[in-house]
């Protein structure tokens, strides 16, 4: 009896083991079957795409776009000598395309004596122009001159001997007489003064007072 019980015991308990062991065993395949299909491995990870990279390729294409505007190019400079009656005359850099006014304005302006409409200020200067601005009495025989000049006038009071030589009845020696006489007396105050000059009298004034001026 105590042999069958024994036998008994021994039997069913080899019979248990077995069964917990199987149990256990089919548990681990599960549990290994489950972790290779819960936890991928680094290369399946790669293949799957972020959720921000979803969203970025669902973007409109142009959304994303940076326009870029072109850079400004820096204004070329030129060089201006602005002089006469200034404060700081000069030599001034300025952007291309300046007005007069801008030039006049970097020697300080113009002096009291300056005539303030001889120069037009609007006018746009060039590389290497020289801007000359005269006193008010300057203004006055720069005027006279130009008229003189496109009347076809001659200045005696400023005109070269060659000049003096195209008058009627003036040749060489007599321009070189006037001239003369302008240095030791000064300018002429009037046409008719030209007859104080020796060797010029009436009728020869008379043949040129319609060609010359003092102005």
């Amino acid at each position: 009896m105590m042999f069958s019980i024994r036998f008994f015991k021994t039997k069913y308990a080899g019979l248990i083991g077995m069964f917990f062991s199987l149990v256990m065993f089919m548990t681990g395949c599960q549990r290994k079957d489950e972790a290779i299909v819960l936890i991928p491995s680094g290369e399946d990870v790669a293949e799957f795409p972020s959720l921000e990279a979803v969203e970025q390729a669902a973007e409109p294409v142009g959304s994303s776009v940076t326009v870029q505007e072109p850079a400004k190019a820096e204004p070329q400079m030129i060089y201006v000598y602005v002089c006469g009656a200034v404060w700081d005359p000069g030599v001034v850099e300025v952007p291309e395309g300046s007005r007069a006014e801008e030039a006049l304005r970097l020697v300080g302006g113009m002096t009291a004596e300056a005539d303030p409409f001889y120069v037009n200020l609007a006018e746009t200067v060039t590389d290497g122009q020289k801007l000359y601005f005269p006193t008010l009495e300057e203004a006055e025989t720069l005027e006279a001159e130009v008229k003189a000049t496109a009347e076809g006038l001659v200045n005696i009071n400023t005109a070269s001997a060659e000049e003096l030589c195209a008058l009627p009845g003036i040749g060489a020696s007599r321009a070189a007489d006037i001239v003369r006489y302008r240095e030791q007396n000064g300018a002429f105050q009037t046409k008719e003064d030209i007859m104080k000059v020796s060797g010029i009298k009436q009728n020869a004034y008379d043949k040129l007072c319609d060609k010359i001026t003092v102005q």
